[in-house]
């Protein structure tokens, strides 16, 4: 369980006028010339954990999406503070899209962001409701809340999708050409209480349950067996266990960091006992540092590491390491979701983060990942999977620093695709 938790659905793509104005407005801005001032800093955490950095610009300068809608009506803003306090600042985006997995979609998505004390990290609460051209529906409820002072953390993620969802074998070496697809109903419950240890270190331990039911595949087009049937097939399956988690966050900003690094080492045990279809056990390491480039800027150099491996035992085919099935659904941008699936999974990615307009209304991103998984439990690591990308960032909630990402991703094999979330990928 990691804490940006700030997926909503990779189905939102904004209203293409909503864009057409946000550029206006962001070319408008640039040419002000408003004096530059700091805003200073709330400091979270223990040891002075800044929440917020010094801004390059005046923050009166800076606009978001609400900015521009005020602007289209000629709405006039009362003076605001611009950093999170104690009432939640919300950030909601109907949506209609298009994605290799779901077609065409229509999305409600939004966050709430606030603070529990004046010394508290951001809390946040994420939720959407989709339903695509390919009758999927998708429901996630993703909470991150830290009591006053940071003394606790409590770390919830809920999920139900109905989710005909094709799956493409075992291993990063599959052919894309071994499409086998998939239906499947699926809910998920976890929920982790971290303590604060020290400094910016906390470690806890949490519930987690992930239920399939009603589990069909037609098989291969090609007429092969299908690596679901090897496997071993099965109409349900429960994953029911106990995880532990040791975490180190020194990121200014959760939502979209400007410097600053996370790391998390997750345990999770799922025995018979508790109800789970097999017994097993997996680990996942998620590795992520966050470098001014250059030093003096807002442009931001990304770093991350996500390693989810399987330790002992068989888990559900479902149940797997799989591409885009993280928890924020965040890996593979490239690829569509499921395209690779095994026992271990490495991923590495890189991003850089630069604006394009002085106000912060739009920015972009250059990105570039690579993957590689074994098949079954007990099997080798197979071929790297690279892929890349550009993408574009518009502002949606100035305060905190809630970006709508429009990425597109190129990987191997003739993959490619749209790709758009309410905050960072990572």
């Amino acid at each position: 369980m990691i804490l940006q938790r700030f997926y909503i659905s990779r189905f939102s793509f904004t209203i293409v006028s909503i864009i057409f104005w946000l550029l206006i407005e962001a070319q408008s801005a640039y040419a002000q010339t408003d004096k530059s001032v700091s805003i200073p800093q709330l400091v979270s955490g223990k040891k002075g954990v800044a929440d917020t950095v010094r801004l390059a610009a005046d923050t009166t300068r800076q606009k978001d999406l609400p900015d521009v809608i005020k602007s289209i009506f000629h709405v006039r803003s009362a003076l605001e503070n611009d950093s999170v306090t104690s009432k939640p600042e919300f950030s909601v985006v109907p949506a209609i899209g298009y994605t290799l997995v779901s077609r065409l979609a229509i999305v409600l998505s939004g966050n709430a962001a606030f603070r529990t004390g004046p010394k508290s990290r951001i809390s946040t609460i994420v939720a959407s409701a989709s339903y695509t051209q390919n009758k999927q529906f998708l429901m996630p409820v993703l909470s991150n809340i830290w009591t006053r002072n940071n003394e606790y953390e409590f770390v919830g993620d809920y999920r139900f999708y109905n989710y005909p969802q094709n799956t493409y074998g075992l291993g990063s070496s599959s052919n894309i050409k071994n499409e086998d697809p998939m239906k499947f109903a699926f809910a998920r419950f976890y929920e982790t209480a971290l303590r604060h240890i020290s400094g910016n270190w906390y470690a806890g331990l949490g519930y987690a349950v992930d239920a399939y039911w009603n589990i069909s595949h037609d098989g291969p087009k090609n007429g092969a067996i299908s690596d679901f049937e090897n496997y071993g097939t099965t109409p349900h399956s429960l994953a029911s266990g106990v995880n532990f988690e040791v975490i180190q966050d020194s990121r200014d900003n959760s939502i979209n960091p400007y410097k600053g690094w996370f790391g998390s080492v997750q345990y999770r045990t799922n025995p018979t006992w508790m109800g789970s279809t097999t017994s097993w056990q997996s680990v996942i390491i998620d590795l992520r540092k966050y470098v001014p480039f250059p030093a003096s800027s807002q442009n931001v150099l990304a770093f991350w590491s996500y390693n989810w491996l399987t330790l002992h035992g068989r888990p559900p085919y479902l149940s797997l390491p799989s591409s885009s099935w993280d928890p924020n659904s965040a890996t593979g941008r490239g690829y569509i979701q499921g395209r690779f699936r095994g026992a271990q999974m490495v991923y590495l990615e890189s991003e850089y983060r630069f604006k394009i307009t002085r106000n912060g209304l739009v920015g972009g991103v250059l990105f570039a990942n690579a993957q590689s998984l074994s098949a079954e439990p007990g099997t080798a690591m197979q071929r790297v999977q690279p892929a890349f990308g550009p993408g574009l960032r518009l502002k949606l909630n100035k305060k905190s620093r809630t970006n709508i990402a429009i990425d597109y991703g190129f990987g191997r094999q003739g993959s490619k695709g749209l790709f758009i979330d309410v905050g960072e990928v990572f």
